[in-house]
């Protein structure tokens, strides 16, 4: 027969210890109670437990020496916090020290039940539906963010996801829920920076019929659509500072009111964010609230930039060239020796999503059995001179399409427009110069008719 699975309550309020005794037990979990840090510490050394939840003061310590404790000599024991109300800084604190999840006191129930079968369920043998191998590499730094997602994984706290544009930040987000309690609940995505200012206390919230113009029905809201699984912020930096301070009542209290509503409801949402700018720097400067930055910021899981991974790069290619092939039902070529080294060599200002462009490109313009070094069309030596580009602002294509047509400016100019010896220059078939001429729109109109005779 299995052994029912058991909880262990710290608090020292008899009423509270009893409520949590009586809701546990009525959702089939055994419980055992301590009214200090010194008894949970025995408890502990006694028997095995699915759960802890305990309060924050106790009379011989704080809830911060037991997580500290269970950290060390439990490993794997989910631990949930207790804080007073409006005790913020516990809460964080107590996330940080390695803490589960918190609870605010007054308790609520509808709080309390969905944080506790979230927590038991790391208890179950159920494997995961995924994997941290899809995090490509065997470098030591993509080594360490698997190990990072997988205890990211364990844990309710909220993340915060640093890198650079097209360094697979959503992707880290959508693995750390993949391989937690919630991967049976949705997973949310959300660009920040794409919704109306006006639109976004709705979006996130949702509303109420006739709440205001063009509210013709109720609407839930993300938080909504997320309950019980992971809402991703991206480009978090782009909230106005409005937006900032609901959002912070949202994380803080658990709860939501829609806009027209009177009533907050409770919601079970984990929160991890991402931004390729500097929330540090913009919270300096008064863009980004202090209060909202450390609540977001509990955990901060830093992405590498593919430049510092080029042993990565070989395998990365190989992987989302296959990956692009299946997509178009094509057959896979082979990417030259000439092709990886000079993969490997190039800097990635767009990382990730950089390479899967050029992979993607270089598969249009290919002979279809092998892709050369040629049909990267890589950007060699510096960039011909221009206005300084930036990938965040302009966005991954128009970059890459911004360098493409500075670099063939530059080769025309060279050779005095002859686009045959252009092309030689730049290391691509003349018919590959022609097609990026008119996808740039730099071939006036009837000129590709004249190159045609004269090829």
């Amino acid at each position: 027969m299995t052994s029912p699975l058991r909880c262990l309550i710290v608090d020292d309020e008899t009423d509270i210890r009893e409520l949590l005794v009586l809701t546990l037990e009525r959702m089939d979990i055994a419980t055992d109670s301590a009214s200090n840090v010194s008894e949970a510490m025995h408890l502990l050394s006694q028997r095995s437990y699915a759960l802890c939840l305990t309060d924050m003061r106790l009379p011989d310590g704080t809830g911060l020496d037991l997580v500290q404790h269970i950290s060390q000599h439990h490993t794997g024991l989910p631990v949930a916090v207790i804080t007073a109300y409006g005790s913020a800084d516990n809460a964080v604190s107590a996330l940080k020290a390695g803490a589960f999840d918190y609870l605010s006191k007054p308790i609520s129930l509808k709080q309390l039940r969905p944080l506790v079968q979230s927590a038991l369920r790391l208890s179950l043998p159920a494997a995961p539906t995924s994997s941290t191998a899809d995090m490509i590499g065997e470098s030591a730094p993509i080594q360490q963010v698997r190990t990072m997602i997988s205890k990211l994984a364990r844990s309710q706290a909220p993340v915060y996801i640093s890198g650079e544009s097209g360094s697979g930040k959503e992707l880290a987000a959508r693995l750390i829920h993949l391989n937690s309690s919630r991967r049976e609940g949705r997973f949310i995505g959300v660009n920040c920076g794409a919704i109306p200012e006006a639109l976004m206390e709705s979006e996130f919230f949702g509303h109420k019929k006739g709440s205001f113009t063009g509210a013709h029905q109720d609407k839930e809201g993300m938080f909504h659509a997320a309950n019980g699984g992971t809402l991703f912020l991206d480009e978090v930096a782009d909230l106005p500072l409005a937006m900032q301070v609901k959002l912070l009542r949202a994380i803080q209290e658990k709860k939501v009111r829609m806009v027209g509503d009177t009533q907050e409801e409770s919601v079970d949402v984990r929160i991890i964010s991402a931004t390729h700018r500097n929330l540090a720097l913009m919270m300096e400067n008064g863009q980004f609230r202090q209060d909202l930055y450390y609540r977001l910021n509990v955990i901060e899981l830093k992405l590498p930039p593919l430049r510092d991974m080029p042993n990565d790069i070989p395998i990365l290619a190989n992987y989302l060239l296959e990956k692009l092939c299946k997509t178009q039902g094509c057959a896979t070529p082979v990417l030259s020796a000439s092709a990886l080294r000079a993969l490997s060599e190039h800097r990635f200002p767009g990382n990730v999503r950089e390479l899967e462009n050029v992979l993607e490109r270089a598969l249009a313009l290919c002979d279809g059995n092998s892709i050369s070094a040629q049909d990267l069309l890589l950007q060699t030596g510096n960039l011909p001179a221009g206005p300084a580009l930036d990938v965040g602002k302009m966005g991954l294509p128009d970059y890459l399409d911004e360098i493409e047509r500075r670099l063939i400016q530059d080769a025309l100019s060279k050779t005095n427009q002859n686009k045959t010896a252009a092309a030689k220059l730049l290391g691509v078939s003349f018919r590959t110069l022609r097609y990026r001429l008119g996808r740039l729109g730099m071939s006036k109109p009837g000129e590709e008719e004249i190159e045609e005779d004269e090829a």
